[in-house]
């Protein structure tokens, strides 16, 4: 993720999107709104009309060549049967012919135009996810093999093996409900390799685990995961005002451990301004991965192992899946549009930091307006090796720890359940250890 800032016009108040904007979604062609009784549609300012007339979001089809069978073949020998490698390649489990995918950023352009940017562009797989009951993840393939009909459970796995012929299907262009990502990024870290890295970090911190983890602490049960996000470039604006706070003077009253310090300040409003542009920001696309309930998970966890190099994603191929895990996109556009505005201010706020040096007991933000101008949105699937850990406590639901590993670079996280009594024993011993130190400190060289 990548930002520029420049100084520019007031932008608009928060949550005030531009034309085209997903919290203002136009309507079905032919469809009228209903507006309020006794207003004028030719009376409205002509920017509130073309709001209301605004165009559907621009669909960038990054899947328009995946196979409609349902079968992934090899180029070469057109078997359906391939193996992903840790080079990124494609292997024929027959011929041995390798082959790569082309890069998505380089063929679509998604790492250009982002100072254009208008309204929402996205990619086909990031459509809508339709609603249609409690078997909406379940799809029944036709084998064009032998003819028999296979189902795949679309909420844990895309891809599935024929039970007869072992011709390996897919799911590609059958579901309609942007199910199906626009993107994959293949795993480069292998399986043994994330292994050791998973022992390593549970290693270093053995001393302070319970004693019902280290007894049952096995890394081989890793698992390789795709974890569904939305890539996100945006195009946006932001005006943020406050107060800022300058130290004129500083002052003691009292003795001993009743000693009270004062400042005097000067105070000023602050306002700022900034454009700026964002480059491949990922957003959990799953509503069970971005529930951060720390009283049941640790899926915060999986958001301190980015970032991944998104730019060498390939278009959306279910080989790539082969062998691993994977879950499925369930949340839209829309509802995530609010993390991303609050991500938006956040960098933002970064941008002018370097601002605000003068202020040396700090600027408190009590207004904040974003004006996004335009975003593109990709689905994409991203590699991580996944080992949980569920803690029991009593009665209690217990809480899921999990160690997770970035499955391009190797960037390694986790939550290891402790014994809190040898952390509270560490704590109390080196604060014995820092006062003894202090005592003789001021005993050697003067109070």
């Amino acid at each position: 993720m990548s930002s520029q800032n420049f100084d520019g016009d007031k932008g608009g108040g928060a949550g005030q999107l531009g034309p085209g904007s997903v919290r203002d979604v136009p309507p079905p062609p032919g469809e009228q709104i209903p507006l309020p009784e006794g207003l004028d549609y030719d009376k409205l300012p002509e920017a509130v009309r073309e709001e209301l007339e605004g165009s559907d979001p621009e669909v960038i089809d990054i899947r328009s060549g995946a196979a409609g069978s349902g079968v992934n073949r090899c180029p070469k020998c057109g078997a359906s049967e391939t193996k992903p490698l840790s080079s990124g390649e494609l292997m024929c489990m027959f011929c041995r012919h390798k082959w790569t995918t082309e890069r998505v950023e380089e063929k679509y352009g998604l790492g250009e135009g982002i100072d254009k940017l208008v309204g929402i562009v996205r990619g086909a797989g990031a459509a809508d996810i339709e609603d249609a009951g409690d078997s909406a993840h379940i799809v029944t393939f036709k084998c064009i093999g032998c003819g028999a009909e296979v189902a795949i459970n679309t909420e844990n796995s895309m891809s599935a093996r024929c039970h007869w012929c072992r011709h390996v299907l897919s799911v590609n262009e059958q579901i309609a409900n942007g199910a199906v990502p626009d993107a994959v990024l293949p795993f480069r870290i292998s399986k043994e390799d994330a292994i050791r890295r998973i022992r390593q970090f549970a290693g270093r911190r053995s001393f302070f685990a319970l004693k019902a983890f280290k007894k049952e602490f096995t890394p081989e049960n890793v698992l390789g995961v795709f974890l569904p996000y939305m890539i996100v470039d945006a195009n946006a604006a932001a005006e943020v005002q406050g107060e800022g706070e300058i130290e004129t003077a500083s002052y003691t009253e009292g003795e001993g451990n009743n000693k009270t310090t004062y400042y005097d300040a000067d105070v000023y409003a602050v306002e700022r301004k900034v454009k700026f542009l964002v480059d491949d920001l990922p957003i959990e696309a799953s509503s069970q991965r971005s529930n951060f309930d720390r009283k049941a998970n640790t899926n915060n966890i999986i958001n301190t192992i980015l970032p991944f190099d998104t730019e060498n994603a390939v278009a959306w191929d279910a080989s790539y899946l082969a062998g691993y895990s994977s879950e499925k996109r369930d949340l839209n556009i829309d509802g995530m549009m609010p993390v991303l505005e609050d991500q938006l201010l956040s960098i933002a706020r970064s941008e002018v930091l370097h601002t605000l040096r003068e202020y040396d007991r700090g600027v408190r933000w009590d207004r904040e307006h974003l004006d996004l101008k335009g975003s593109r949105w990709v689905v994409m699937y991203l590699p991580v090796w996944l080992y949980s850990y569920h803690q029991k406590k009593g009665r209690e639901r217990g809480l899921l720890h999990y160690i997770a590993v970035n499955g391009r670079t190797g960037e390694t996280m986790g939550s290891i359940p402790i014994q809190t009594w040898k952390l509270l024993l560490a704590a109390l011993t080196l604060g014995t250890v820092l006062e003894g130190a202090a005592i003789w400190l001021i005993a050697m060289f003067g109070g």
